[in-house]
């Protein structure tokens, strides 16, 4: 049986012929007639991860043995014999390629790599992935040094990479195969929300508005339970509170969530909570919390209460120097490697237009201190003093200026818009320190000058070449859009998420996805 057979989606199955459930109260026990469907939902889950569980032990085996060859060549079993001095015994490197790669994969066991709950979606799998892989060969590294073993250096140096690099693409590829499934409503959970109507159609949607979540929404249950009116155009509302559970058996949910804003009391939810575990569902609640990622989020229980502290953003500190580190690595490498591209650019745009080859512009960074940004002039000399005359046809969102067909575009320039590469001189703002390569988008004054007062929290770090804003929309985003991708970047930022962001990038600009 495949992923998807264990995984029928619950319009499949039949309807019971006879009473669904004998509970008429939040948590009373229900008698169930048809099969769990948090049941199927499990075997899938299970059977996913053991697909991923063959896949990392391939990739890990084939990165350690691969490096054992490629640093000691394809010599007999015993190539690269060394003494493990404090135990007096010698060890040949392919038992040393066994102990590794079952380290490895122990590592990545119990970091919960594989976990349900964060395979598919967000960042969170690829920092176990991280934290396994450099954990496990930290204290590698330490019990080598503390046995007195030679180990080859360059042995280590090259598993270490290529182990890493191989983990994230697979899952990276298992992940593109999983939304493509749940893209047609396979392989999703079935979830009911509970809460008032307000923050139950907050949650909807902006679950609904991320495919790769795996949570189909159908239905709401709410205080009065008014079916007449439902939640949005996709989401009925299936009934009042006090038939709770009967409400989940009859829709064949296998999750509840409950919103941060309901009348629940506290002996409801604890019952509510007893009658899923009889169903094995999952119990899902959804804070009144908007934009803050997991890393700032830590559960405290205290009597009896599970306490959420919320840590507020951190804009100094290690984190902040290894960014820094990162883009003096990343500016200046690129500067040099991509020096041709800057000069046949260049050229191109001083032969096909008359003007410089560059464009100054004032944007306003970190704190609000102004700076002159960088790039490849992609528009007519006098753009600027063209632009009151085009201001009636903007097709922008009321502060920015937008316009696909913008008659001050040069041909050559629209040709570098599209591609992004007139960008590529801001890799100098990154190293001078006036920008970094994953932040905020780079405001104009007058753009600072409008707004409202909780939006200049974009200033609290530098602003970026790429960022949010670029990778989940480009040109075609809204202002509110924006500045809510912004803000949420600002409150949560950290070196992975910056990872994942130029590779989403390097996509988006592939795919010249909304950009003019």
């Amino acid at each position: 049986m495949t992923i998807e057979e264990h995984a029928l989606p619950s319009s499949a199955v039949p309807p019971t012929a006879g009473p669904v459930s004998t509970a008429h109260a939040v948590g009373t026990t229900a008698v169930s007639h048809f099969a769990s469907p948090a049941a199927r939902v499990r075997r899938w889950q299970r059977a996913f991860a053991t697909l991923l569980a063959v896949t990392d032990t391939v990739v890990v085996a084939v990165a350690v043995f691969g490096a054992q060859v490629l640093r000691f060549g394809t010599g007999s079993g015993d190539a690269g014999v060394f003494g493990v001095n404090a135990l007096d015994v010698e060890i040949a490197y392919t038992a040393v390629s066994v102990i590794i790669v079952i380290g490895w994969l122990i590592a990545l066991r119990v970091v919960e790599s594989r976990d349900y709950r964060t395979i598919g979606s967000g960042t969170e799998e690829y920092k176990r992935l991280t934290n396994a892989t450099f954990g496990f060969f930290g204290m590698f590294a330490i019990a080598a040094f503390l046995l007195k073993a030679p180990i080859g250096r360059g042995y280590l140096l090259l598993s270490l990479p290529i182990g890493w690099v191989l983990l994230m693409l697979s899952r990276w590829l298992w992940r593109k195969w999983l939304i493509s499934r749940r893209l047609k409503g396979r392989l999703m959970s079935h979830a009911v929300l509970v809460g008032d109507r307000t923050s139950a159609r907050h949650v909807a949607r902006q679950i609904q508005a991320t495919s790769s979540a795996g949570i189909k929404i159908i239905g709401a249950i709410t205080e009065r339970g008014t079916t007449e009116k439902s939640l949005t155009d996709t989401i009925p509302v299936l009934g009042e509170w006090g038939r709770l559970l009967e409400h989940v058996d009859r829709v064949r949910a296998d999750t509840v969530i409950v919103t941060g804003n309901h009348s629940l009391t506290p002996r409801q939810l604890r019952e509510l909570g007893w009658g899923l575990e009889e169903r094995k569902a999952s119990l899902i609640v959804a804070p009144a919390l908007t934009d803050v990622a997991g890393p700032r989020l830590h559960s405290r229980p205290v009597a009896g209460l599970p306490l959420i502290h919320v840590d507020y953003p951190e804009f100094t500190g290690g984190k902040l120097i290894l960014k820094r580190s990162a883009d003096i690595i990343a500016s200046t490498l690129g500067l040099l490697f991509l020096s041709p591209v800057f000069i046949v650019t260049a050229l191109c745009v001083r032969v096909t237009s008359p003007g410089p080859a560059f464009f100054h512009q004032e944007r306003i960074g970190v704190q609000g201190q102004p700076f002159k940004m960088l790039k490849f002039r992609t528009m007519v000399v006098d753009a600027e003093q063209r632009l009151s005359s085009l201001l009636d046809a903007s097709e922008g969102n009321g502060v920015l200026f937008k316009m696909k067909n913008d008659p001050r575009i040069t041909s050559v320039g629209r040709l570098m818009r599209r591609y992004s590469l007139d960008e590529l001189p801001q890799l100098w703002n990154v190293l001078k320190g006036d920008m970094s390569l994953v932040g905020p988008r780079p405001p104009l004054a007058s753009e600072v000058d409008g707004y409202d007062q909780w939006v200049h929290r974009r200033l609290l770090v530098k602003p970026g070449i790429t960022g949010l804003w670029q990778v989940s929309g480009r040109s075609d985003l809204s202002w509110d859009d924006s500045v809510r991708l912004d803000l949420y970047y600002v409150e949560n930022w950290s070196m992975t998420t910056d990872l994942v962001i130029l590779w989403r990038t390097l996509r988006a600009v592939a795919r010249t996805d909304g950009a003019y």
